[in-house]
C-alpha cells in the first residue's frame, strides 16, 4: 500500500515513522524537513506522568480549558494515550529534561522535569533543552525517518487532492523545481498543520498557510470548529518577535501594563495562568487601555530564568532587552487552529482515502479554546492512530468532528475556490483602472488586515459582513508558483472562518464576539461545513509523477 504523507511536523513525523512499518510511505513537506511548527514550540508536551497526576486530571482540565465544548471521547483518547506516546519519544531518544529532586519522580521512577503552564492543575508540561523542546523532538523524529525506509521530497508543495469516483487517490504538487506533477497513492495523510498567516501578527513559521486544510475543503471534505482560532496571549512585542513561552508564566513571571499595575488578578481568579483566551483578551485590554504590557520575570532567580530559558533569554537580548532585570513588551497573536478537516479518533476524514493529524485536523479534542501544550501530544497519538489505521476496513458510519451534534452545512453562497492551472502564455497581468482589484502581491497583505482587524481576537456582526464583502472581492489568479498556491488557501480558508464566526451568535472560548458577549448554552459546540462539489470541481491539472530520482530518497 502505498501511504503519501503531507507535512513533517511531530504529526507528519511520527506517521511516517509508523507506517513505514508496514506501508510504502512518501513524505512530502513544503521546505525543508525541519520548517514545520513543531520545531519552534518551546513549552513542552502535557502528559499525565506524575504520582499525582492522573488521565482524567488531564482531561478535566482540557474540557474545562475548551469551554466545555470538546469532545469527550477524544479528550479521552488523547490523555489516556499521551503518557504511552511520550514514552515512545523517550525510547527514540528525545532529550526531555530532567530534575534532581527525589520527590519529582513519576509513576515509573523516571525523573523527567515538568513544568506547569496556564489552565493546567498540576505540573505536567515536559520539555527539552529548556524552552526548545520542538526542536529536540524534531531533531530526533527526523533521524528516526532517515533509519526507515521512507521517500522524501522536500520543498515539495500540496497544491491539491486528487479525486476519482469520491475517494482521494493522490495529490498534486508542484515539485522542487516549480513543476506540477501528481503522485498517486492507495491513502492520503495531511499533517500540513495550520494558518497563522491569516493574520499580520503570528507565532507561525512562514509554511504555515493552510494549504492541506484548503486542498480538503476544494477537495469536498468536511471542515468543522473553523471560528476557533486562538491567540497566544504573549509574543515578543517587536517587529519580527516570537513567541515567548506559557511556561514563563507557569514559573512565575507576571504581566503588567504601562503603569506597573497586574492587571489579571482583576480579570480572572487565575491571573496570569487562566485559560489562553482569558488572557488573551486581558492583554489586549490593557493595551488598548495603556498602551502597552510587559512580561515581568523580575521576581525569578535569574540564574535559573537564563538556564530555564536559554532560547528566550536570547531572543529577548537580541531585542533590546534584559529580561533578567526589566520587563519584556507583549501582545496577542494568532497561534493556532482549533478547526480544521473534521476527522475521527482514528484521523479519518468524510472523504475515503483520506485521513488527517495535528493541527489541520479537527478530532474536537481542542474544543473553543486549546489547553497549552496539548498540540505536540495531540499530533503524537492521533498519528500513531491514524498510521495503525491505515489500510483497515472504513467504517459505514464515521463519527466525525461536528456530525453528532449538528448537521453539516452544505456553503453554496461562497466565491468558487480557484482552480489551479498549468501555465499557458500570454499576459496575465490585470490591467489598471480606479476600480481593479488587488494585484496578486497585495492579495495576502489586503486578506490578512482584513482578517486581523474584523475576524481576529475581538469580533461582531458588522465587521465580519464587512469581512465577507471585502473576502468576497479579493481574487487569486490560476496559481503556478507556491506563493500563489499559498494565497489561494489562505483566501479559501479566510472566507471560511468569517463565515463561521459570523453563524456562532454567542462568545465561546477564542470565538469573542462583543455584540454576542455571553455564552448561548443551546447553541451546538461545534459546527461543521463542506461544499457541494461540481464535475469540474477536481480536473486533471498535472502529469503523473516520474520515477523519484535516486537523490530524493532519504
Amino acid at each position: 500500500m502505498h501511504v503519501v504523507i503531507v507535512g513533517s511536523g511531530i504529526a507528519g513525523l511520527t506517521a511516517a515513522i509508523r507506517a513505514s512499518t508496514h506501508h510504502d510511505v512518501t513524505l512530502v513537506t513544503k521546505g525543508a524537513l525541519a520548517d514545520a511548527a513543531t520545531s519552534h514550540a518551546q513549552g513542552g508536551v502535557a502528559v499525565a506522568l506524575g504520582a499525582d497526576d492522573s488521565a482524567a486530571l488531564h482531561a478535566a482540565d482540557t474540557q474545562i480549558a475548551a469551554a466545555g465544548s470538546a469532545d469527550a471521547r477524544a479528550v479521552d483518547v488523547l490523555c489516556t494515550d499521551g503518557p504511552a506516546r511520550v514514552r515512545d519519544l523517550l525510547a527514540l531518544g528525545v532529550p526531555f529534561d530532567r530534575t534532581d529532586d527525589p520527590g519529582s519522580l513519576d509513576r515509573h521512577g523516571d525523573d523527567l522535569a515538568r513544568g506547569r503552564e496556564a489552565a493546567h492543575g498540576r505540573w505536567r508540561v515536559v520539555h527539552a533543552a529548556g524552552d526548545a523542546t520542538g526542536a529536540a523532538i524534531e531533531r530526533t523524529l527526523i533521524a528516526a525517518l532517515h533509519r526507515r525506509h521512507v521517500t522524501i521530497l522536500e520543498r515539495t508543495c500540496l497544491t491539491d487532492l486528487v479525486l476519482r469516483d469520491g475517494a482521494v487517490v493522490g495529490v498534486d504538487v508542484l515539485d522542487l523545481l516549480g513543476e506540477p506533477r501528481r503522485i498517486e497513492a492507495d491513502a492520503v495523510v495531511l499533517a500540513s498543520g495550520g494558518a497563522g498567516h491569516l493574520y499580520r501578527e503570528t507565532t507561525n513559521p512562514l509554511v504555515a498557510t493552510g494549504d492541506g486544510a484548503a486542498a480538503a475543503w476544494r477537495a469536498g471534505a468536511v471542515l468543522a470548529d473553523l471560528e476557533y482560532v486562538q491567540f497566544h496571549p504573549t509574543r515578543l512585542a517587536v517587529p519580527g518577535g516570537g513567541l515567548v513561552s506559557e511556561a514563563v508564566r507557569g514559573e512565575g513571571a507576571v504581566l503588567r501594563d504601562a503603569r506597573g499595575h497586574r492587571f489579571m488578578r482583576a480579570v480572572h481568579p487565575d491571573a496570569e495562568l487562566a485559560p489562553r483566551d482569558v488572557v488573551a483578551r486581558g492583554i489586549a485590554a490593557a493595551i488598548r487601555d495603556h498602551g502597552a504590557v510587559f512580561l515581568d520575570a523580575g521576581g525569578l532567580d535569574a540564574a535559573f530564568l537564563v538556564g530555564r530559558f536559554p532560547g528566550l533569554t536570547r531572543a529577548t537580548l537580541a531585542a533590546g532587552f534584559d529580561w533578567t532585570r526589566e520587563g519584556v513588551p507583549v501582545a496577542p497573536a494568532a497561534h493556532y487552529s482549533m478547526g480544521g478537516v473534521a476527522t475521527d479518533a482514528e484521523g479519518r476524514t468524510s472523504l475515503p482515502g483520506l485521513s488527517a493529524v495535528g493541527e489541520v485536523a479537527c478530532t474536537g479534542v481542542h474544543g473553543a479554546n486549546r489547553l497549552a501544550s496539548n498540540s505536540l501530544l495531540e499530533g503524537l497519538v492521533f498519528a500513531v492512530r491514524a498510521a495503525d489505521a491505515l489500510g483497515a476496513p472504513r467504517p459505514g458510519r464515521l463519527r466525525l468532528r461536528g456530525d453528532a451534534t449538528v448537521p453539516v452545512t452544505t456553503v453554496t453562497d461562497l466565491p468558487e475556490p480557484v482552480r489551479a492551472s498549468r501555465p499557458v502564455g500570454g499576459d496575465h497581468g490585470r490591467t489598471g483602472g480606479p476600480d481593479r482589484l488587488p494585484e496578486p502581491a497585495d492579495v495576502r497583505r489586503v486578506l490578512q488586515s482584513v482578517m486581523t482587524e474584523r475576524v481576529g481576537l475581538l469580533r461582531d456582526a458588522a465587521g465580519l459582513a464587512f469581512a465577507r464583502r471585502e473576502l468576497a472581492a479579493l481574487t487569486v489568479e490560476a496559481p503556478t508558483t507556491v506563493r500563489g498556491h499559498e494565497d489561494r488557501a489562505l483566501l479559501d480558508l479566510a472566507r471560511l472562518v468569517a463565515r463561521a464566526a459570523e453563524a456562532r451568535t454567542e462568545s465561546r472560548g477564542a470565538h469573542a464576539r462583543t455584540d454576542h458577549p455571553h455564552t448561548d448554552p443551546d447553541a451546538p459546540a461545534s459546527l461543521a461545513w463542506a461544499r457541494a462539489l461540481t464535475p469540474a470541481s477536481n480536473p486533471v491539472t498535472a502529469p503523473v509523477l516520474a520515477p523519484v530520482p535516486e537523490e530524493a530518497i532519504a
